[in-house]
Parts: structure tokens; sequence; C-alpha cells
């Protein structure tokens, strides 16, 4: 089976054919390359989906990536990562291998195409001059020939009439014989001719053709097989990352196989336990026996009306134990710390306020007195209020529960840690360069380091009193955590001691007339009093009315915590009495109120407020 011979006279037909297997080649690429672009357009939409879901650095977000169903997430999204990574490899390897190969086959096909029927186009111009010349000579010889008939007759009539001349017959015959000789040459020639054409088109047709369609029907085989191979080569780039994904999604079933929902439970508890033990049993009140309640003139009963005194069970507060008042709101308040309401400035000291009070310091006490004081004391709710509208942290955490706080302090002294550590690593650094250079001088200025060393030196030792503060903190906070049986017997203790804790009954722990401070509530009015504290407290948030006005004596530049700024001659109205630790509350607006040293202004106050 070969083209040569089969197919001897379809020239034009095999050239395109030919034409037409270069354009599927060439069909061929194009979808390759549509594919690998379709690879690397999937591979960076899967690499962006990724990259959307990671965890923000040093964000919130992160911190909450520490449970296993996050951390199996996670490894979804980096193993989501590695399979996109697999189709760009898919993708390079198809345009190196492929389209590539393909490209450089196709030019060497169309040059070696061109020349083969450059060979066959000259093959047949050559026959069909060759049969021109055929033709030509068979035309002149048919010329000479009828040529050499007419003069022979011509010859014969004048032979023949008696009235021509002998010369005249003469020259006749003479031209009849040059017509004879002139056929015969011709016809010498074309049958010379005719058989130079015989062979030329044997060779044409048995030879040079067969060869030249030989060669063509070669190259289109060899075309056939390389995209044969190419196709091949197509499935297996696809089949040589098949492991390494199927690596990927094993990856991602072993991450979802590590999720431990135990640990995740035990991480929440360690993320949001606060370290306190829920109250104890409430005692029964017995509101058919006479009550006997001693108020002073300055009491609560006074300050808010003689009707909010009584529990009433029609109210708000109907059907609510006070430990859930307002949805939890004295859980809330449990967590908040044990701190002047707002707290004076930490920084309150002769450094930062020239002859200013100090701010007063915290006594460590029980946890059962601290809780008691959460329950009683009115200014620790202005406090949580405060908080609650985004007050700023304080710097020893103590606006969270002992559990957080505990953990927030810990990490802070581990954090200081490492920090000193890479101070000290520094000085190290400086140190050794600072003994090259002694014993190099050329290498350098030993002098030109003291500065860098002294810095460095400042910086740790500055950080070194900073975790020495924390650190303190941190022991304080241990200190206060008790064992679970201690915590729960002080819990207990809270409300079956045979001293139950007081309640003030003065709004703003204010002194009463007599300059005492009164503390005669019994534990049922404690209740009472706070049933309804609480409801009026944080659902009406009222303002702490006016109790008389000051004048600003210096300026004070209230630069921290729940302190606030006032010009020397400046009038603004006192909410506060200084209670004897050096501060006074006073506002200015509707929302902006805070602390002020007492010895910084001088006080007016409303006698009616005072009285009332």
């Amino acid at each position: 089976m070969s083209w040569g011979t089969e197919l001897w006279d379809q020239f034009d037909n095999l050239e395109k054919h030919t034409q037409w297997g270069i354009d599927i080649l060439e069909k061929y690429i194009k979808f390759v390359k549509e594919r690998t672009e379709i690879e690397l357009s999937y591979a960076k939409q899967l690499r962006n989906l990724s990259k959307k879901y990671q965890p923000k650095k040093n964000s919130k977000e992160e911190e909450e990536y520490k449970y296993t169903s996050c951390k199996a997430f996670i490894s979804t999204l980096n193993e989501t990562n590695d399979y996109a990574g697999q189709h760009e490899v898919i993708s390079e390897n198809m345009t190196s291998h492929i389209i590539g190969d393909l490209a450089r086959y196709i030019q060497e096909l169309k040059q070696e195409r061109k020349s083969n029927f450059h060979d066959g186009r000259k093959a047949q111009q050559h026959i069909e001059t060759c049969w021109k010349q055929l033709e030509s000579s068979k035309r002149r010889f048919e010329r000479d020939c009828k040529e050499a008939d007419r003069a022979q007759q011509y010859f014969e009539k004048m032979d023949a009439d008696i009235n021509v001349t002998k010369a005249d017959v003469e020259k006749a015959r003479q031209q009849a014989q040059i017509r004879h000789q002139m056929a015969e040459d011709s016809k010498a020639d074309y049958s010379s001719i005719l058989q130079k054409f015989n062979h030329e088109q044997h060779e044409y047709y048995h030879t040079h053709i067969p060869n030249i369609f030989q060669k063509i029907q070669e190259m289109e085989e060899r075309r056939i097989v390389k995209i044969g191979e190419s196709m091949k080569t197509y499935a297996e780039v696809d089949r040589q990352v098949i492991p390494i994904i199927g690596k990927c999604l094993d990856g991602i079933v072993k991450a979802a196989e590590s999720i431990d929902e135990k640990n995740d439970s035990q991480l929440v508890i360690e993320a949001y336990k606060s370290g306190f033990e829920p109250p104890g049993d409430i005692e029964f009140e017995d509101y058919t026996q006479p009550m006997k309640r001693t108020v002073s003139d300055n009491s609560l009963s006074n300050s808010r009306g003689e009707g909010k005194l009584e529990l009433k069970f029609g109210g708000k507060s109907k059907g609510k134990l006070w430990p859930f008042i307002k949805k939890n709101k004295l859980v809330s308040l449990l967590t908040s710390p044990h701190q002047p309401p707002p707290p004076p400035p930490a920084s309150a000291s002769p450094s930062a306020v020239p002859n200013g009070p100090q701010s007063p310091k915290q006594q460590k006490e029980p946890l059962s007195h601290r809780f008691n004081e959460f329950m009683t004391s009115k200014p620790k709710i202005h406090c949580f209020r405060s908080l609650k509208r985004g007050g700023a942290t304080p710097e020893d955490f103590s606006n969270l529960p002992p559990e957080q706080r505990r953990k927030k302090l810990q990490q802070k002294v581990d954090e200081l840690n490492k920090e000193i550590q890479k101070e000290m690593d520094q000085r190290d650094a400086i140190t050794k360069m600072k003994d090259v250079y002694l014993k190099n001088p050329q290498m350098g200025d030993p002098a030109s380091l003291d500065h860098k060393l002294a810095e460095v030196s400042q910086n740790i030792e500055k950080l070194r009193l900073e975790t020495q503060k924390f650190e303190a903190w941190l022991a304080e906070v241990e200190g206060r955590l008790p064992a679970r049986s201690e915590q729960a017997r002080r819990q207990s203790g809270l409300y079956d001691s045979q001293n139950p804790p007081t309640v003030n009954n003065c709004a703003q722990d204010r002194e009463s007339p007599d300059g005492s401070y009164t503390e005669e509530q019994s534990q049922e009015s404690e209740v009472k009093v706070l049933a309804t504290d609480f409801d009026d407290e944080f659902d009406d948030e009222e303002p702490l009315p006016a109790i008389g006005t000051c004048k600003a004596l210096y300026t004070f530049e209230g630069q921290n915590e729940g302190t606030i700024s006032v010009v020397e001659g400046e009038t603004l109205y006192v909410i506060e009495e200084d209670k004897g630790d050096g501060w006074t509350r006073i506002r200015r607006n509707e929302d902006e109120e805070g602390y002020v040293p007492t010895s910084y202004v001088e006080v007016y106050l409303d006698k009616n407020a005072k009285d009332s």
C-alpha cells in the first residue's frame, strides 16, 4: 500500500489532505493551550480561595483557630493550596511537553511538506515541458510532411505540363526534394523527442512521483504518530500528579480525623472560665413576720424613693432570682475587677501628677468579701457601666474574670520574657562585636558601640521592671484563686455566715450628715436593693445627679484611664465627693465625666443634694 502507486494521479488531493493534517495538529495544540489556561485559572482561583479563608496574622480570628476543628480547616486550606499547585504543574508540563514540542514539530512538518511538494511540482513541470516539446516536434513533422506532399504534387503538375519550360520543371523538382528532406528531418526529430518523452514519462510515473508521494506518506504517518504520542503525554501529565493529589486528599482526611470534640470543649472551658463558683442557696424570707428596718436619712430608699425599697413580685423583678437579674447581669458584675469605679490612674504618682494624691491601693481580701462588695457597693455598678460603654482595658487586665485575667497576665509575662531574651541576645552580639573591635581596632571604634550597648541594657532593665510588675499581679491573682473545695466553702459561707454582709445605703457611698458611714442593712434589704438597683441601673442607665459645682484651681492633664482633663479656672459639676482616696468625680457634659485630684479643685456642694 503506497500512495506513489495507488494515488499517482492525486497530487492536488494529497496536497489538500496534508494541509488538513497540519490544521488538525494546530487545532490540538490550541486545545491543549486552552486546557493549560484553564488549569492555571483554576489553580489561581483555588489559591485565592485558600488565602481568603486563612486567618489574618495577629488578629482575634487567629486566636480562635486553636480548636481542632479550626486546625483541621486550616489543614484543608493548606492542602487545597497544594492541590492548586498540582494543577499548576499540569499546566507547566503540558506547555513544555506538548505545546512546545508540537510547536517545534509543526514547523519542521511544514518545511518538509513544502520541500516534498516543491519536488513534485518540479517533476510535473519537467514532464509538462517534455510534453510540449513532443507536441511541437509532432506539429512540425506534420507540417513538413504536408509541405513535402504539396511540393511533390506541384512538381508532377509542372512535369506533365508541356508548356512549362525545362528550367521551371527542374526548379519544382528541387523544391520537392528539399521538402522531402525537411519532412525526413522532422520525422527523425519527432521520433527522438517521442522516445525521450516516453522515457521521462516512465520515470515520472514510476520513479519520481512514487518517491515523492512515499515521502509525503511517511511524513503524514509521522504526524499521526506524533499526535497520538501527544495524547498519551496529555494523559500521563495528569496521571503523574494523581499520587500527590491523593496525598493532598489524604491530608484532608487525616485532618478531619484529628478533630477532637472533647479537646475543643476543654478549650472552650479554658477560654471562658471565670474562676468563680456558682452562688449558694438563697435563704427563705418570711414576709408574714413584721420586718424591722433601720434606714439612715441618706439611705438608698430616700434617694430612689420609698416605694423601690420593697421587693415587688408584681413588677419587673417578678419571678427572678437575684443572681440572674436581667440576663445574668449580676454574674457579669461578679466578673468585674475589684477597684474604685472608675479606677484612678495607676500612674497617679508625684512623677505623673505633681503634688497630686496617690491612687488608692487595693487590699487583698477573701473572695467572699469581694463578692459581698460587688453585691453591696453601688459605685461598682457604675464602674461596670463604664466598662460596658467601651472604656479602655486596664493594664493589669483587672476588668477580666480571675481565670481569664491570670491567662492574660501569664501571656503578657511570656511575651515580656521573649522580648528580654531578644534584647539580651542583641546585647551579647554587641558585646562580641566590641571585643572584636578591641582586638582589631582597624575594624571599628569600640567606643561607638557604648551608646547602643547602654541603650540595650536600659531596655532590658525596663522590660525586667515591667515583667516584675506583671509577675506581681500574676502572683496576686494566683494567690486569690483558692482551691475548688475552699472556694466552694467560701461561696457557700457567703450566705450562711453568722455576720452577713452589710449594704451601704447611700447610692454613692456618701457620708451620712453626721460624718459616719451607714452599714446596717440586713440580708433581706440587700436582696431587695439588688433587685431594684440592678434593674434600674442597667435598664435606665440614668446619669448620676450633680451634687454641686467645683472650680479648677490648676490645670490637670487627665491622661490616665478614668480621669478627665480640666483647665485652670474652669467650672464643672460635682457628681461624687472625695471618699478619702484623694479623688473627686466631676462632669463637664452628659458624655464627659471622670476623676480629678481633690486638691486641684475647689468644691461647692449643693446643700439640698448633700442632705438628700
